[in-house]
């Protein structure tokens, strides 16, 4: 009986069983063949999920039906924690991990498993909480390549280095989604044709342009959701895990809960659920935790979790912003404010306040998860000790926040002392008092953050051997924080102007520019009187007593 195509492709036509079951016998002689053509190694993308999980079941047993000494190149099986994992799903990744390099071992095969995890500069709390960085947008994705893409490269190129060429596998799929059968589909454009053995066996790897030396083999490019599980409800898991615990899993994170029993080509399957970052604002909303919570009670302990996930999806979150960006500087951009165009300033990373909301948010959170997660997942970390010394190292060393507001915070919200690993981390010339001081003698933010940049650049250069360029240390703190917002936006307003106003040629309005900023209510900036520089139109500055 043939079953109707599938809706998220139409172009991917489920086979009946008897023809899938010979494609699958195929499939394992062509892995087979590819394996003992070269010495060159292979990298099999394992997720943890019902497409990878098929995937390296299928090289798995294509390689363990060869002869031992055939079996001589390593089969490398990596797998990349981004630390912000569903933790149902990272846990069982990592006992899989485990369990499969037990097999390898007992079976007397070359896979060997590698955990990969992106570095600590690089986490997703280091650049949101530490640096400030929004919650990804699709127009500012900054987490895949830092969390997913990096550590994988890193680990590819290694092995090119060594080896000179690397194989990759992976368990893309064109009945995935539209977009991804688009992408393959591009990508065909530059595969190559390798002819195996005396039936000429035609095996299409595709040339990967990230990375030199690289090629792509998608062995079940065109399966269809319902395929992969028939496959894996009907073929054990050759390295020992259950293959229908990961249909339960895939099953608690479907909204209704409803996976049908795949007894054949006609029965739907429930492949639609999708395992991601538990912080992913990309997409509207986690519905496979949300699920998860939903359909197990003992999955409850995970809603602090979808509440913090959930309390970083706002999309106009310009009131947690700064309104200059990293470097410090105002970048205006015309955007539509109530029905006309105006030119608005590019919104920045979260304000000190705000980062310091989400410190508290995530250690409340783990805290939540801790105290009410089952006995098997007690230990869940949702940040590590180490991004915490790195966020506290961002915050003094970057961002001159002397006040050191990480530990106390640590402190407050899990009743213990914080120990940072980091040596000499905890003495400083400047601290929470300090800051205090500064706080009450100064009227406005930026001044307090101005005081507080010239403070702790001099701190820095003085604990330094060297003191060369502490004076352009000093000029860029006044630059960036010597003026209050308003004043700041203002001038960034009258820059645009005026260089509008020169490749416009307009020399009566730059005059008019000018001469606005020669009057008398001009008020010069900090760096102007800091550095001696001459005021224009040789005003004198403006004081206090002037009426």
């Amino acid at each position: 009986m043939v079953a109707a195509p599938e809706t998220t492709n139409s172009k991917q036509v489920q086979r009946p069983v008897p023809e899938l079951i010979e494609h699958i016998q195929i499939l394992i002689k062509q892995i087979q063949a590819l394996y003992c053509l070269d010495a060159i190694p292979w990298v099999v993308g394992y997720s943890g999920g019902k497409d990878s999980t098929a995937v390296l079941q299928l090289v798995w047993s294509a390689i363990s039906a060869l002869p031992s000494e055939k079996r001589t190149k390593t089969i490398y099986v990596i797998t990349t924690d981004t630390l912000v994992e569903n933790p149902i799903v990272a846990t069982w990744v990592t006992r899989s991990l485990e369990r499969m390099k037990v097999a390898a071992q007992e079976q007397n095969l070359p896979f060997e498993p590698h955990l990969l995890k992106p570095k600590v500069k690089d986490s997703y709390w280091v650049n949101l909480i530490g640096k400030g960085y929004p919650a990804p947008r699709p127009g500012f994705r900054w987490c895949t390549e830092r969390l997913k893409i990096w550590p994988t490269n890193d680990f590819i190129r290694d092995k090119v280095r060594i080896k000179g060429e690397i194989l990759i596998i992976l368990g893309t799929r064109k009945a995935e989604s539209t977009r991804r059968a688009k992408a393959m589909s591009l990508l065909e454009k530059e595969q190559l044709e390798t002819r195996l053995g005396s039936e000429a066996t035609q095996i299409n790897t595709t040339l990967y342009a990230g990375l030199p030396n690289t090629s792509i083999y998608s062995p079940i490019e065109d399966w269809t959701n319902s395929e992969v599980w028939i496959y894996l409800n009907q073929f054990s898991n050759p390295w020992g895990y259950s293959n229908k615990d990961l249909f339960q899993m895939y099953r608690g994170a479907t909204e209704d809960n409803e996976c049908p029993l795949v007894i054949d080509t006609s029965t739907p399957s429930c492949g639609d659920s999708r395992f991601g970052c538990w912080v992913c604002t990309l997409v509207n909303k986690d519905k496979s935790m949300a699920a998860m919570i939903q359909n197990d009670d003992e999955k409850e302990w995970m809603q602090p979790l979808l509440d913090l996930r959930n309390e970083l999806d706002v999309r106009d979150d310009y009131d947690r912003r700064d309104f200059r960006r990293m470097s410090g500087n105002i970048q205006l951009v015309s955007s539509k404010v109530e029905g006309s165009d105006k030119l608005v300033p590019i919104s920045g990373p979260y304000t000190k306040k705000w980062r310091e909301h989400w410190l508290r948010q995530v250690l409340m959170a783990q805290v939540q998860a801790r105290q009410n997660a089952p006995e098997d997942m007690k230990a869940v970390t949702l940040i590590t000790l180490d991004e915490l010394s790195e966020i506290r190292r961002i915050w003094r060393e970057e961002k001159h926040e002397f006040d050191d507001s990480l530990p106390r915070i640590y402190r407050e919200v899990t009743k213990e002392i914080f120990r940072d690993p980091r040596p000499g981390a905890d003495s400083s010339l400047l601290g929470s008092d300090e800051w205090s001081l500064l706080e009450e003698i100064c009227d406005d933010p930026m001044q307090l953050e101005l005081m507080a940049k010239l403070l702790d650049t001099e701190r820095q250069y003085k604990t330094s051997s060297r003191r060369t360029g502490i004076y352009d240390a000093l000029k860029k703190c006044f630059e960036t924080s010597s003026r209050s917002g308003q004043d700041a936006l203002n001038n960034a307003y009258r820059n645009r102007d005026l260089r509008t106003a020169a490749l416009e040629g307009d020399t009566d309005k730059i005059k008019h520019l000018q001469n606005e900023d020669a009057k008398d209510s001009f008020t010069p900036a900090w760096a102007d009187l800091k550095f001696g520089r001459k005021l224009r139109n040789g005003m004198k500055p403006k004081s206090d007593t002037d009426s």
